[in-house]
């Protein structure tokens, strides 16, 4: 393959938490703060998986997730650890302190339109400290779905108009694994 002249991103827009590239005619979004993404598959000691679920506008509606958040977005905390960001993202949205939290691995979210990378991390040992429901621009609900039966709750909130995050399915697999 001949060499190319490798030409500089074009920035298309910007804002504080994302922001449009072109890449020689590739359009994505990255972020321009933060160091990664957190994902946080948090099992009690009841053997029940934590889920969160919240209005997300780009989709519409009410989206079932696992607990999660960016890594070093407040001022200040711009080297936090990735393991630091998910014991607070974890406090601050379902109000539990985790014991033990293991690194899983990484993977690209959405690898055609975002150069997002999302780090799984298992949280056990969990101990309910807070009500959580996330910060102040947020209005998070907090579930705890037994692991035996979530399949059949994530089917039937589907079917009563809810959303999916991919990443629950990702979740559930490490959390399986336990």
């Amino acid at each position: 393959m001949p060499n190319r002249p490798e030409i500089p991103d074009k920035i298309l827009a910007e804002t504080k938490y994302l922001r449009l590239v072109d890449r020689d005619g590739w359009y994505f979004v990255e972020r321009p703060i933060g160091s990664g993404v957190v994902v946080i598959v948090a099992v009690t000691p009841e053997r029940k998986l934590v889920l969160v679920e919240q209005h997300r506008p780009a989709l519409g509606g009410s989206v079932i997730e696992l607990p999660a958040g960016i890594v070093g977005d407040e001022v200040g905390q711009e080297a936090e650890e990735m393991e630091s960001a998910a014991r607070r993202e974890l406090l601050e949205e379902t109000g539990f302190h985790a014991a033990d939290v293991r690194r899983i691995g990484t993977a690209a979210s959405a690898p055609g339109i975002s150069s997002e990378l999302a780090t799984f991390f298992l949280a056990t040992g969990l101990r309910k400290v807070g009500a959580g429901g996330g910060v102040a621009h947020e209005s998070i609900t907090v579930v705890e779905v037994p692991l035996d039966e979530v399949n059949d709750w994530l089917t039937a909130r589907a079917a009563a108009g809810a959303l999916i995050a991919v990443k629950v399915w990702a979740g559930l697999w490490f959390a399986r694994s336990l």
